[in-house]
Order: C-alpha cells, then structure tokens, then sequence
C-alpha cells in the first residue's frame, strides 16, 4: 500500500444517518437476559447497522397462563426503532407452562411447542398476540431457531416436525397481519435433505423467506450455500428468497459455541467479519445478520438451577464485555477491531445498490516490488456493486486466515466510464489515490493498473464515486 496516497477516510454514519442497508446485527439472548441492553443500544447504533435480530422469548413473556407481559420486549422493539433500526424477531422458544421438558431447561430453550393440543394452541395464542402488538414497527417474523440442531430441537430432530410447526406458525403470522414478512428454515448444518423434507409438508406456503446459519472460516462456501438453497426453496415457492441470519466467529480461543476450537484473535475475527459478510452480499441475499453485538454466555443447553451449566463462553461479539458470577455480560462494553470494520462496511455500502458484471481482466506477471509472480483472476474471491455514480470492485485473496496474513498485487485492466478511481481498504477505512505512474490509459475508458495491492481482506478498487453522502 506504501506506493498509493491516503486522501481520506470513510465517513462513519450512525443507523439514523442511512435510510436502507443489507447489513444487521445480532441482538440474541435477551429472552434469558443475558446481558444489560442499556449499554449497548447506543454503540450498536453508532455502528451503523439497519437490522438487529431479536429473540420473542415465550417463557419470559407468559409466566402465568393466557397472561402477557411484553414490557421488556417492548423496550427493546423501541429502543431499536428510535436509533433507526429495524428489529426483526426470531419466534421462540418453549415455556414451562406447558411443556415438562422446558421445566428443566434453560430458558426452554429448543423445547418446541408441539407435545400437546394445550401446548400447539397456546403457542399459536402466543403469536398472534406478539405480532398483533408489534406489526406496526416488525415487518420480519422468523419460526424458530436452528431446528436441525439437538440443542435447538431436544427431543430429537424431526424435519417433518418443523416442516408442520412452521407452516402453522407461519400462518398465524399472516393472520393476523397479511403484509408481516416470514422466515423459516433457520437451518445450521449443511444440508438439503432436511429442508427438502420440510418443504414435503407444504411448509413453503405462507413463508417469504428461508434463512441460514454459517459459520466457518472459509467464506466462499456461502456462495454456494445460498445458491443451492434458493434453487432448493423456488421448487416449492418461487417466491422465496435467501437470508444470512446468522455468521460470525470467536475473537479469542477457548470459548465455547461454533467455531471454537479455532486459534481465534480479534484481529482474525475482523478478518472473518469483513470476508464473510462481503460475501453474502456478493451471493446476493435479501439481508446479512453478523453474530454477535455481545460476548456472552451461549446458554444453549442449560439446566434450571445448574449456574455452571450455563458459564459456557461465547466471544462471538463485536462489542466486549466482562461477566458475573451468574454470567451475566458485565463491565462497559467495549468496541473490538471487528466493531470498526463492521462499521466501515456498513458506511460504505449504506443505501441501495446492485450487483453487476463488471468489465475486468486480471493479468498474470511478475512483480518487481515482490520478487514473485503476480496473481491471476480465478485466485481472487471478487465482485461488484454498482450505482449511478460508480461502481466498487471488491476483491480478496481467500487464504487461510487462521495461520497467515498475505499481501501481493494483480496487474489489473479495467473499463471505467468515470475515469476516476481510488483504492478503499474495508479494513481500516481508507482511501487511497492511484498514482499516475501505475496506470497505463489504453483509451476509450480502458485502464491498465500495474501492481495494485492485494490482501487477504477486501479492498474495494472504487470507479467514480460510489460513497453516498
């Protein structure tokens, strides 16, 4: 990067500062009150996302039977719709009202309502009560969460189960409010057959949308995640479009959760962040949701009045945090590198664009400046976005990021309209000016970039302006 000239920087917005954005972030967990949300409204905002993904929490709402009390779930809807950001909320899980295996359970979590008459109509009660209250600041309502997961699903994985648990649900959601937007599917594993069975029970009818859950290392597996997934969901309905709901990776080693017996840093889960949410954007789903907004306890499988069944770890977030005894998220959370990146992404694709195709050849070489070969197109992770005003080449080395950090170059010939170009790096927020000695005009738009950087994180060549003030 020493040969190109920082002019500037991209300019943080907050959530309010954007009218429309791709990018959301996880705000789970609060149906077992995991951590203090007063602490974390405001630098979610700061950092610029539009979605933020919301857990119902039954147990916590219905305590008593046929009485609600949404008054925690309440402030967190508000707190979100007046910093600009849109909630959407995952319809979850079971209550002990009703269900003997939630009892014992943690938060009942994964105890799927569907064990008795009693229990599928008081679910159904449940959620029509919820969007009844919040349809008028919710558009999204997902079913469940991860039900190919043991831990999500207790007593045993059934796709058939939650092909006919979602289709009623979904269907109660558009009772009650026709235009409300569904989501189901939720899966974790990487797998068609058991969204397949699913959709066998007519599942699709009433959803809008099948979300995912990935998290890995290597980010060029969406691509083909969300491409087999939507084949496999306009098969049933050709409506239906893909959702990123949850990614993300742990920001240090020996926590529990995904991912976790990963040599993780922070500097590679700001890696991970940058790649993998490029990615999803380039694989064109209908929104990306990055987990988490919180370290905190993963609480999956925990047992009422074991503390230490639940002191289970998560560095998921990009905000920091201490915890207590109990394991509640402590101390003032703090921003890690993956809060800024998140931040600079955010900016930097806020308002609406498309992806295109763009016209581009990356040509092979030597380089003088690395004493080795430069690397061709079909080694590059790579896509573009376009606007009226400019275009964003993004591009990335997908190597490792667990046991390397790489920089090179690619000798790059382009079509740029616009003439003018600048290199952006994700990373750090920077621009750069492309010096005149790198480019080579072969005319007629045509431009020839000798030796411009590449890393194993994005950077964005920037043809005209695509920056939205």
């Amino acid at each position: 990067m020493e040969q190109l000239k920082k002019i500037g920087a991209i300019k943080p917005k907050a959530s309010q500062e954007i009218k429309f954005s791709k990018i959301g972030l996880g705000f789970e967990k609060l149906d077992r009150d995991v951590f203090d949300p007063e602490k974390a409204y405001d630098k979610v905002a700061a950092c610029g996302v539009k979605r933020a993904r919301i857990q119902s929490g039954w147990m916590r709402t219905e305590k008593e039977k046929g009485v609600y009390d949404f008054a925690w779930l309440d402030s967190i809807v508000d707190n979100f719709v007046s910093r600009g950001i849109e909630p959407w909320i995952c319809l979850c899980y079971g209550n002990p009202l009703y269900n003997e295996l939630a009892k014992k359970t943690f938060g009942a979590v994964g105890c799927a309502p569907i064990t008795s008459e009693e229990e599928k109509a008081a679910w159904e009660r449940y959620v029509k009560t919820l969007v009844a209250r919040y349809c008028d600041r919710v558009r999204y309502f997902e079913v469940w969460n991860e039900p190919d997961g043991v831990w999500c699903w207790k007593h045993g994985v059934n796709a058939r189960e939650l092909g006919e648990f979602t289709l009623a649900t979904a269907r109660a959601v558009k009772e009650v409010d026709p235009s409300a937007k569904t989501v189901g599917g939720v899966v974790c594993e990487r797998e068609l057959w058991f969204l397949n069975t699913a959709f066998q029970t007519g599942m699709g009818k009433y959803l809008d949308f099948i979300s995912f859950h990935e998290y890995t290392h290597d980010e060029n597996l969406v691509f083909e995640r969300v491409a087999s997934l939507s084949a496999l969901s306009k098969v049933y309905n050709p409506n239906i479009e893909i959702i990123q709901g949850e990614s993300g990776s742990q920001s240090r080693s020996g926590g529990h959760g995904a991912v976790r017996t990963g040599a993780w840093t922070e500097e590679i889960q700001a890696k991970q962040l940058a790649r993998h949410t490029m990615a999803d954007l380039l694989a064109g789903v209908h929104f990306t949701s990055y987990f988490s907004c919180m370290d905190m306890i993963e609480a999956l499988n925990g047992t009422v009045g074991d503390t230490a069944s639940i002191l289970d770890y998560g560095y998921f977030g990009v905000l920091g945090a201490d915890f207590d005894e109990n394991g509640r998220s402590t101390g003032e959370y703090h921003p890690k590198p993956s809060y800024y990146v998140l931040q600079n992404i955010c900016s930097f694709f806020s308002e609406e664009w498309e992806l295109c195709t763009q016209p581009v050849l990356i040509h092979g070489g030597f380089s003088e400046r690395k004493f080795d070969r430069t690397l061709r197109g079909h080694e590059l992770t790579s896509g573009c976005f376009e606007r009226k005003s400019g275009r964003a080449f993004v591009y990335w080395y997908p190597s490792n990021i667990m046991h390397t950090s790489y920089q090179s170059a690619i000798n790059i010939e382009i079509f740029n309209p616009w003439g003018e170009m600048h290199l952006v790096d994700l990373m750090d927020g920077s621009i750069y000016e492309i010096p005149e000695k790198m480019v080579e005009d072969k005319g007629d738009g045509v431009y020839i970039i000798h030796e411009l950087p590449v890393k194993d994180t994005p950077l964005v060549l920037m043809l005209g302006n695509f920056i939205v003030d």
